[in-house]
Order: structure tokens, then sequence, then C-alpha cells
């Protein structure tokens, strides 16, 4: 029986109740362009076309928003590095943590498949390459560059981005390590097709790694909706939600389709690694496109509060503003990925109510920090329909101004030859099979499991929930330096694309966003726990040196965290060490102001103080003159009291015949001559020729007949090193005296003595650098005396 055309359908008239003039002749002008209408200006068409074998559909929103495409699908934004993997170690079995310090391990790809492109490739796809028994998949990016693969546990995972350690598998966490794995709080994985080994696969991921248990379960098509809230001692729990393509529930699987399941275990292992004691409600879409999808989100909106996460993606095109709706549930999160083809954008990412997830290359070696460079095949832009979000008008770290909304807006691991595990049962095979997975469907349910940690630690404290995380993460994280460089590590290296934007850059990038989690300070950021750190705290002092002796300070600096230093209005020649030491080797006469600034390399805060620095003319050496008795006939020796911080050069003026001075500043006459004299000692600074004198009074008296005939007092100068212990002796001859005492001065502190027999011994255990004179002065029961001068030198 033959049948009329059908004619595409108009909304009811009720329908246009309200709509602005114009409204039904576009939408029927649309209708005809769908069914091969001419363009504005034909009149009659000529001649008939070709019919199309399917039928083109077009919907159209009730608030008159021209709706989407039926034709237009979304593609799972996955990445499979072309090799089956060894089993991973059984070394997380029972302690979760245990391979977090170990490297991750690499394995070679197969000559033969090294060419597999990455985008969307299926353990099917890589065992049908093996066996020859078809053609190779076409894939979304070039294939693998290099030859070898490095895949991460969950453990290596956490540890690198700053996740704590897990309890023992099996153990009962604490109340506060359940709110550090999600407890309470509940991830919507949005996807579309069936998955039917995903509880599986996930057990088998479970206890390879030693993560908590998943009670599966399907939701009856009857469930009563929302959602009752999971309980924070609940454990993990996986339910599976069928959807209608009106966004409802439904008792029918969708269909099969080997991408979107290894879509699918992705979203499910890898949000469930991050969140471990998190509900996981996985909503398959009957189909993949955008308007079932849509309306899948929308059954998570009913379901409940909680954090949904979209790893998919399709171009977007005039029909996104139509869907901003769709992301304004209460209390929900949204995040998506932003593609794996490069510099492009993609809906739902670049929605303004959702976070989109970029990627990165993870490069740990289980110690130390992580670096991480922009992922190649990242995807991110600017829109060109969605206007700039408020969070995105300014105070962005690095930004400049957006001209509309741009993604991404962060970013983790998405790299496949830096992949993490994934475990994956084929359709009818009943053993899971190892694989390296990555794209930005990694990045974005790991985001989803850490925003749930979120969640559960502003529950713990009191706090709403976090909904929508966008004014968190961009104003109290992003546009505070301080909490940027705490909570976020900038990615600034890498590029996706030629374009001027397609560069990694410091601050935020259209490849990374505002960067990767530093997770332990962003999950403090994100539940409002996190204390502030300060900036460095610098100390100002004076500081007081001598022309051309060198100078040298520590700066006075209280710090969280390490520190570099710098220094303003330094003299020429001065300057700063890493641990904060100023020298100045030569300094020159006269008073500066130097400000020592010191930077936190965390944070990027700075604190600093004014150092006030004279430095005094240099003075000539100071020579204490003094009388020194002796006996004709009788050897005389004294030293020059002088001092001086530089060495010394000696000179005699006014001495009798006989006298002289050695070079270290000890006179010596073999043979006085009675008489009194006057003696004048000059002491040069060789560094700066600078002299001072002093005046000795010298009496001799007739031989045998003098106080002090046969006493005397004799010593060598001494030298020693700074703060290493220094002994010296003044010996002293008494000739027939029955007891002798001795008076010192001038002696440095920390110096002492002690006097056996005629030989007296100073012992300084840490000496001070400078010279210094010390006088001894010896009486005997004879009524003699005598007296020597004896210079010391510490450097």
């Amino acid at each position: 029986m033959a049948h009329a055309p059908r004619r595409p359908s108009l909304p009811p008239a009720g329908g246009m109740r309200g709509r602005p003039p114009g409204w039904a002749a576009a939408a029927l002008a649309a209708l005809l362009v769908s069914c091969g209408g001419g363009s504005a200006g034909d009149g009659v068409v000529a001649q008939e076309g070709e019919v199309a074998a399917s039928v083109t559909t077009l919907s159209w929103r009730g608030d008159g928003q021209p709706g989407v495409p039926a034709t237009l699908l979304a593609q799972p934004t996955f990445h499979v590095a072309p090799v089956v993997l060894d089993e991973p170690g059984a070394q997380d079995e029972r302690d979760p943590n245990a391979s977090a310090p170990l490297r991750p391990r690499s394995q070679a790809v197969e000559a033969g498949l090294a060419g597999l492109p990455t985008g969307g490739l299926t353990l099917e796809r890589i065992e049908a390459a093996r066996s020859g028994a078809g053609p190779a998949p076409e894939g979304r990016v070039d294939a693998l560059a290099s030859g070898v693969v490095t895949t991460y546990t969950p453990a290596q995972v956490r540890a690198a981005y700053g996740l704590p350690a897990l309890p023992a598998a099996g153990a009962t966490p604490t109340a506060q390590q359940a709110a550090q794995m999600g407890a309470g709080q509940t991830i919507y994985l949005v996807a579309a097709r069936h998955g039917p080994n995903v509880a599986a696969e996930l057990a088998t991921f479970n206890q390879k790694f030693g993560l908590p248990t998943c009670a599966a379960k399907v939701l009856p098509a009857t469930t009563a909706l929302p959602l009752a809230a999971p309980a924070a001692t609940a454990g993990c729990e996986l339910w599976v939600a069928y959807a209608t393509t009106a966004g409802g529930l439904s008792a029918t699987a969708p269909a099969y389709d080997a991408g979107w399941a290894t879509e699918i275990a992705l979203d499910v292992q890898w949000s469930h690694a991050i969140a471990p004691a998190a509900r996981i409600v996985l909503i398959e879409a009957p189909d993949p496109s955008v308007s079932s999808l849509a309306a899948a989100v929308r059954l998570a909106n009913a379901m409940g509060p909680g954090q949904v996460s979209m790893s998919f993606g399709a171009a977007e095109g005039a029909w996104t503003p139509g869907l901003e709706s769709t992301f304004t549930g209460t209390r929900m999160g949204y995040l998506a990925a932003t593609g794996d083809s490069g510099a492009g954008v993609t809906w739902p990412a670049v929605s303004s109510g959702v976070l989109g997830v970029g990627g990165t290359t993870l490069t740990y070696g289980g110690t130390g920090s992580r670096s991480e460079v922009a992922w190649s095949s990242t995807g991110g832009g600017t829109s060109a329909y969605l206007p700039t979000p408020a969070y995105q008008q300014s105070g962005l770290p690095g930004v400049g101004t957006v001209a509309r909304r741009t993604v991404a807006d962060v970013a983790m691991n998405a790299d496949p030859t830096t992949g993490q595990y994934l475990a994956v049962i084929p359709q009818g095979a009943s053993t899971a099979q190892w694989l390296s997975a990555g794209g930005t469907s990694l990045s974005t349910p790991m985001w989803s499991g850490l925003l749930a940690v979120a969640g559960a630690l502003r529950a713990q404290a009191g706090r709403e929930p976090l909904g929508r995380p966008h004014t968190v993460i961009y104003g109290t994280v992003g546009a505070q330096p301080a909490n940027y460089a705490a909570g976020f590590l900038d990615v600034s290296a890498g590029q996706h694309g030629t374009c001027a934007a397609c560069t990694a850059r410091a601050g935020y990038d259209q490849l990374t966003g505002l960067g990767t989690p530093r997770a332990q300070d962003l999950l403090a950021l994100l539940a409002g726990t996190a204390v502030a750190v300060p900036p460095p705290t610098v100390g100002s002092a004076a500081v007081s040196g001598v022309a051309g002796q060198p100078l040298s300070f520590t700066a006075s600096v209280a710090a969280t965290n390490p520190v570099t230093f710098s220094l303003a209005g330094a003299p020429a020649g001065m300057a700063i060490s890493g641990a904060g030491v100023v020298t100045w080797a030569a300094p020159a006469a006269g008073n500066y102001a130097v400000t020592v600034a010191a930077r936190d390399t965390t944070t990027g805060l700075s604190g600093q103080g004014v150092y006030t620095v004279t430095i005094a003319a240099p003075q000539p050496p100071t020579v204490t003159g003094g009388t020194i008795d002796g006996t004709a006939g009788v050897a005389l020796g004294f030293s020059a009291a002088a001092t001086s911080v530089n060495p010394l050069r000696y000179a005699l003026s006014g001495a009798p015949d006989g006298m002289a001075i050695g070079a270290d500043g000890l006179v010596a006459w073999p043979r006085p001559v009675q008489g009194s004299y006057v003696v004048t000692v000059a002491a040069t600074d060789t560094k700066t020729g600078l002299t001072g004198r002093g005046a000795y009074t010298v009496r001799i008296a007739p031989a045998g007949s003098g106080a002090s005939a046969g006493l005397s007092v004799t010593a060598a100068p001494w030298t020693g090193t700074a703060g290493q212990a220094l002994t010296g002796t003044v010996a002293i001859s008494a000739p027939g005296a029955t007891w002798i005492s001795v008076a010192i001065t001038g002696a440095p502190l920390g110096m002492g003595f002690s006097l056996q027999g005629t030989t007296l011994t100073a012992r300084w255990p840490s000496p001070v650098a400078g010279s210094y004179a010390l006088t001894v002065v010896a009486r005997d029961s004879q009524g003699r005396s005598a007296q020597a001068t004896v210079p010391i030198t510490v450097r």
C-alpha cells in the first residue's frame, strides 16, 4: 500500500504563544531547508533531486531556541596505547600504597602494532591487528611516536598528585580517611551504549590494586527520584542506570559498543581510584546523540547532588547555547573532557556550567616531585558561541582578557604513552586484560573523583556541598597568587597546534587551564579548611664594617617554604647566596641601605627587610707605648703593642745604637747601655698605607745595681686561626728570686692563664679573628720588675 510522504511536523499552535514575530516563519524555513528547499530568492524548484535514504529530523526547544540535530553524535575521548600489557605486579593487593615509591613499568610495543592510532583504540582492534584478521583501524590522532609505553598504578598516580595514602586493603577507614576517599558523595558517569562487564572489570581492578570493593546493582525503571544520599559509612557502590532518550529510567540496557564499553570501564575505574568510597552511578544513554546524552545529564540532575563526569564531546555549534540550562542542577557539579584531537572546542566541555578538563603528559619516578607538559592531543580553545562567564572575566594569573568562554579549566594526565592501567573484559569473555589508557577521558573522571573528595571534606567540616566548582577554583584559588601556587602545578610547556594560543605558558592557558592539582593543598582550599600561608618575614638590622675588610652577615628570614633571595640597593661587589649569606669582599667607606628580599618558592609571596650597612674609613694601626726597664749589658727585648686588622710593617726612630725591630714587632737590644731613651715604634698597615706610632721610654740601670737587673720577660708573637684553640707561652727569668708575680693586661675575652715555675702559659679555646696586644708585667722577691708586650694575630 502506497503512503503519502510524511510532512515535517511543527510545534502545536499553543506552543507558539509568546513567540517573537516571525518565529513560525523561521521554523518553517528551517524545516524546508532540511527537506531540500532552496536558498533565499529561489522561486520554483527547477528539477527534482535525489531523495535521501535516511530521515533527517530536527527538534525544537520549548523556549524558542533551536534544538540539536538528531544526527549529531558525540564521540568518547579515550586513547589506548597499542599494546596489551603484562599483568600488573601483585604488590598492591594487600597494601594499596605499595607501588607508590616505585618507578612505573615500561613495556615495548610490538613492531606490527606501533602504527595503530591511539584515539578510540579498543582491545578488540588491537587483537585483530595482532592476528591480521582485519584492516588497521582508523584513529583520531597520529600513531604512537615511541615504541615504549609507561603505565602508572593508582598508588603511583595518587602519590604523584599528592593524594593521601589509603588504608590497608580490607581495613575499616577512620572518619577522616573515609572523607579523604569521597565517602557520602555521588559521582555520575554519563556515557552512551552499554558496558556489560563493567562490574567485573571494576572488581578485577580493585583486587589487583587493593582498592575497596563496590556493591553493584542495576537501578529499576521504577526507582523513585531523587535518590537517597549515600551514607558516609556506606562504602563504595556501583549503580547502573539505563536512560531513555527523554531522560527517564529504562529497564532495557542499551546496545553494546566496544568503544563506549572501553570508555565506561575507564570512567568507572579511575573515578573510583581517586574517590574509592564514593557512590558511582553510571548512566548509560541509549545512543551517542547529543540530545540523548543531554537527556542523560538531566536524569543525573533529577537523581540528586553530585559530580557529573562526561568523557565525550561533539564540535560546538549554533545549538550549543540552547543546552546551557542542562548544567544548572541544584548542588550539582559538571565536568567534561576537552577533546583529544588538538586545538578545538567541544561540547559539553565548553559550557559555562561545566569544568573543562584538559590533558598532560606525566613524568613521575616514585620519589620527589612530578613534572608535566601539555599533551599534544589535548583539546581546548575559545568558543565561537558562548560569552565569557563571570569567573573568567578577570583576576586570572597570566590570562589577560578572554574574548569568549575558553577551555580548558584544569588538567591531569592524559597521554596514553604515560598512561594508567585499565582492566578490560571484552563482550563474551570472562578474563580481564590490561591496557594503558589515556585521553581527556582519563583526566576527567579523575577530576570528578577529586571534587567528590572535596565534597566529603566539606561535609565533614559542616559546609554546604561544593556544586559547580568554578567560583572557588578561579576565584579563591586561581586569582590568589599564594593559593594558586599551593593548589596547582602550573603546566607551562607543550603545545597542541600552531595557533598563537596553542602553546602552554605560565598561568592560565587553553591547553591545561590553571594546571594540574597539588591535591593536598587544593583539597584544603576547595573544602574551605586551608590555612593561608604567610609571606616570608625578613628581619632588619644594622651592620658595620671597615673599608677594605671583607664583610659578611646572614639575613634573618622566617618562612614556611624554601625561599630564594635577592638584593636591592646593594653596592657594587655585594652579593647574597642561596642560604641568605651576604658577602662583600672589599667594602668601600660609606652608609648603605640594602634591601634583602626573600621569595617563597611555593606560593610566590615575598617579604623584605632593610639592612643598614655602615662602612667606616680605615684607621691607622694603634701602637700603645710604655716604659721598659733593663740593665746595662743584659740583653733586652720587648714586643711593640700594635693593633691592626691587616699585616704591619715596623720601623724605629730615636733608637740607640744596636737596638732594632723585627718584622714581627719584636724589639731587641743585645747589649744595652746605661741611660734613658725615648724610642718611637712606627707600625704601617701594609694594605692601607696608614701608620700609627707609639713612644717607649727605655730605662737602662747600671750593671748589677738596677731594680730590674737579672729579671726579664720574653715572648715571641702568637699567631692563630679563628675558632681553633690557641696556646702561647711567656718566659720569665728571675735569678736569685724566691718568688715572682705576674700581672697581665689586654687579654681578650675567653683567654686563660697558668703559671708553672717561671713559665706563663696562655690558652684561648675559641679565638676570634683580630689583632691583640698582651702586656705582661713581672715582679720578684728582690723588688725587680720587667715587662713585655706580646702581639697576638688571629686570622
